[in-house]
């Protein structure tokens, strides 16, 4: 496959998992359930990095909570890079463990899910509740409020979201490139 087609194929296919969370994030904003739309929104992550690349993954996992904050979904403008960061270490470590280490074994897959799940979790624990909430002396209920969401809610939609991709990753996968 030329150059040219190779850029337009991940400019579309990054271009559709950035609409997709997107969607995602504005469907689910009324229901106001992290573990609903956290746990798709890690399953977006995860795909776009799994099939497009990590290059892709980054930009959609770097993006999602900028368009969480613009929905009115994210708690602070402070914490963004924090949150930026545990999606990246969710889709470093699918990345890393599945394709460099598995070479993209289905045993893969389950080592990046716990794997990935607890990295994200610690993270963002570690440098929202753990460093920014106590930093930005916010009042006790807003503090509260943030904390419970960057705890242990975030292993849980990671592990789902993981859980979900895992299911749907084979069928994308041999759909995306049987025909390349």
């Amino acid at each position: 496959m030329d150059k040219n087609k190779k850029r337009i194929q991940w400019i579309t296919r990054t271009g559709l998992f950035v609409a997709l969370l997107l969607v995602i994030q504005v469907a689910t904003k009324p229901f106001n359930i992290t573990l609903l739309t956290g746990s798709l929104v890690n399953v977006i992550l995860i795909i776009s990095v799994m099939t497009c690349g990590f290059s892709s993954g980054l930009i959609v996992a770097i993006l999602s909570p900028i368009f969480a904050m613009l929905l009115g979904i994210g708690p602070l403008w402070l914490l963004i890079p924090f949150i930026s960061l545990g999606n990246l270490t969710l889709i470093v470590l699918w990345y890393l463990i599945s394709h460099r280490v598995f070479k993209d074994r289905f045993a893969g897959y389950f080592a990046a899910l716990v794997l990935g799940a607890a990295g994200k979790f610690l993270v963002l624990y570690l440098t929202v509740v753990r460093l920014m909430v106590p930093l930005l002396n916010l009042p006790a209920k807003q503090a509260g409020g943030i904390s419970a969401a960057f705890s242990i809610s975030q292993l849980f939609t990671a592990l789902i979201g993981g859980a979900v991709a895992i299911m749907v990753l084979p069928i994308l996968k041999k759909a995306i490139f049987t025909k390349e």
